[in-house]
């Protein structure tokens, strides 16, 4: 499969290699520090941000079995498994917790205000009343936000299918971090003239349905960073494909798995970013509450040349 990319752009933190021995609340060098992580489901997305999050701390000398342990736990995408797994994690008594999206980042937060949480690839973590506000959390919990230029996503459609006069919105309806990217997808979708129809899935059993539902009544697909949908998108594409529909996805991994285009941010430099976070916290005795979400700015432009030819849309060329 052959993927186009152009960088608009993509500015991010600037990354500083923090030598020396590593030190969280006052424990010797010689100590392990224990990094818990819960993550949400396995995607490409997600995936990327968790080994960004682990270079980035290696890159500042935190390094596994030296001075560093990580409990990874992964969810599978059910919301109980997030809450066993917080539970776990706080009860081994983490120096540090890594939350990864949104349903995960809540499950632990709502079981510690004293760990400090860095969480990344979580929309709007005031919307999800994980922080009281993102410019100054306020809480145990800061991190980046994965926040996409929805609004460049909605016209990256309109200049692909010029014709589009109504949208399926694909999303999963109890992610909080769907709503309020759908939205603003929503809104984008007013201001271009285009009508929408939502079409929500609560389990990966009901996607192939809910798609299909959507076939003879729409002229694109649209979803946005949605966990569930980015879990299962070659079943997504495999009737949007079929049924000749340009899909445009929220982030890079899911146009990979069989969606048309997106502008998307880069997952790994994002959980780089989260890195730089958590040194300020482990190494500088910086407080969460103190520390304001960051994000990446801008976007890269990624275009699926082989789904392109399925659905016979030719790409134009001011993308190219």
């Amino acid at each position: 499969m052959k993927i186009f990319g152009k960088t608009l752009a993509l500015c991010c933190a600037g990354f500083v290699v923090c030598g020396g021995a590593a030190m969280a609340g006052g424990k010797k060098d010689s100590a392990l520090i224990k990094i818990g992580v819960i993550q949400l489901v396995e995607h490409v997305a997600l995936d990327a941000s968790y080994q960004g999050f682990v270079d980035g701390l290696k890159e500042a000398g935190y390094v596994e079995g030296q001075n560093v342990t990580f409990d990874f736990q992964n969810a599978q995408g059910e919301q109980a498994n997030c809450v066993t797994i917080a539970q776990k994690l706080v009860n081994d008594k983490s120096d540090l917790i890594l939350a990864i999206a949104t349903p995960a980042a809540q499950a632990v937060a709502n079981l510690t205000a004293t760990i400090p949480i860095v969480i990344t690839a979580v929309t709007d973590p005031q919307s999800a009343k994980l922080v009281k506000s993102n410019e100054m959390p306020g809480t145990n919990v800061t991190g980046t936000s994965d926040l996409t230029p929805v609004e460049a996503q909605i016209k990256l459609l309109k200049q692909i299918v010029p014709g589009a006069k109504t949208v399926g919105l694909l999303y999963n309806s109890s992610e909080q971090n769907s709503l309020f990217q759908i939205d603003l997808a929503k809104k984008a979708c007013a201001s271009l003239g285009l009508s929408y129809i939502d079409a929500t899935a609560s389990n990966a059993n009901e996607i192939q349905q809910v798609v299909q539902s959507l076939v003879g009544k729409v002229d694109a697909v649209y979803s946005p960073t949605d966990n569930l949908i980015a879990s299962a998108v070659p079943t997504v594409a495999a009737v949007t494909t079929a049924a000749k529909l340009p899909f445009i996805c929220g982030e890079e991994g899911m146009t990979k798995a069989g969606g048309l285009a997106t502008y998307g941010i880069n997952y790994y430099n994002l959980g780089k970013q989260t890195a730089v976070m958590a040194v300020d916290i482990l190494k500088n005795g910086k407080k969460p509450a103190d520390m304001p979400i960051q994000y990446l700015e801008g976007g890269d432009l990624f275009i699926n040349d082989e789904i392109a030819r399925a659905i016979g849309i030719t790409i134009p060329a001011d993308l190219r």
